[in-house]
């Protein structure tokens, strides 16, 4: 990972996950009626799973700018691109999944799936013009 713009993957990591907290929170009501684990979640979840969420985010980004690299995306058009095609092939088609094999409601996916839609755009867009 030589190469690698560390600060430009911090700051996506960052930024998707105060995305993706204004996200889940325009869907509260929503959630809470989809699943249990919604249901008593509280307002502000416990320090560590931030850690562990920035953490996550940070490896997402890690690997999506990995990616970028290997295939010579430098502009905005091919990071919303590789953005999109990470999309479709992971988070859609493993949400798709828990709906077929794991009774996941589809709405729940639905939710979870336009999270991963706007991480995955935002985090290629700034690794990508963040060189």
């Amino acid at each position: 990972m030589i190469g690698l713009n560390f600060l430009a993957i911090a700051a996506a990591a960052i930024a998707v996950v105060v995305v993706s907290t204004v996200y889940y929170m325009a869907f509260t009501s929503q959630l809470r009626q989809l699943s249990p684990a919604y249901a008593t979640a509280d307002a502000r979840p416990p320090i560590w799973k931030l850690a562990v969420e920035l953490i996550r985010s940070f490896v997402v980004g890690a690997v999506v700018a990995g990616i970028a690299a290997l295939i010579g995306v430098v502009e905005l058009v091919g990071a919303v691109q590789l953005g999109m095609a990470l999309w479709v092939g992971f988070p859609v088609v493993l949400l798709t999944g828990s709906v077929i094999w794991e009774n996941v409601p589809p709405r729940l996916a639905a939710i979870h799936s336009g999270d991963w839609l706007l991480k995955l755009l935002v985090i290629a867009v700034i690794v990508t013009l963040w060189r």
